[in-house]
C-alpha cells in the first residue's frame, strides 16, 4: 500500500511564496513517475506539475517559470516550490505517484488559498 502525505498548503497574498512537499511511503518513489494535480473551485482537476522517474520536469503553461517541482530519492519525497503566487492558483494540490500499466496513487492534498 502506497501512501502519499502533503504538507505546506496555506493562505498566501499574491506574490507571495509556497512550498508542498509529499512523503511517500509503502514503496520506493524511484520507481514512479510523480507530481501534482489541483483542483479548483467549480473546476477539473489538472495536472499541475510532474517529474518521471528519469527525472525530466513538465509544467502546466500557467505556472511555467514561477513553480518549480523536485523528488529526493534519498528521501522518498517530492516537492513543489510556488513562487509568484496568483489568485488564480488557489485549489487543493494533490500529490500523485504512478508507473506503468496502470497504477496510480494520490494524497488527501492540501489546500492552498492565494489571497489579500
Amino acid at each position: 500500500q502506497v501512501e502519499l502525505v502533503e504538507s505546506g498548503g496555506g493562505l498566501v497574498q499574491p506574490g507571495g511564496s509556497l512550498t508542498l512537499s509529499c512523503a511517500v511511503s509503502g514503496s520506493i518513489v524511484s520507481n514512479y513517475d510523480m507530481g501534482w494535480y489541483r483542483q479548483a473551485p467549480g473546476k477539473q482537476r489538472e495536472l499541475v506539475a510532474g517529474v518521471t522517474s528519469e527525472g525530466t520536469t513538465q509544467y502546466v503553461d500557467s505556472v511555467k517559470g514561477r513553480f518549480t517541482i523536485a523528488r529526493d530519492n534519498t528521501k522518498n519525497a517530492v516537492y513543489m516550490q510556488m513562487d509568484s503566487l496568483k489568485p488564480e492558483d488557489t485549489g487543493v494540490y494533490y500529490c500523485f505517484a504512478d508507473r506503468l500499466p496502470d497504477e496510480l496513487n494520490m494524497g488527501q492534498g492540501t489546500q492552498v488559498t492565494v489571497s489579500s
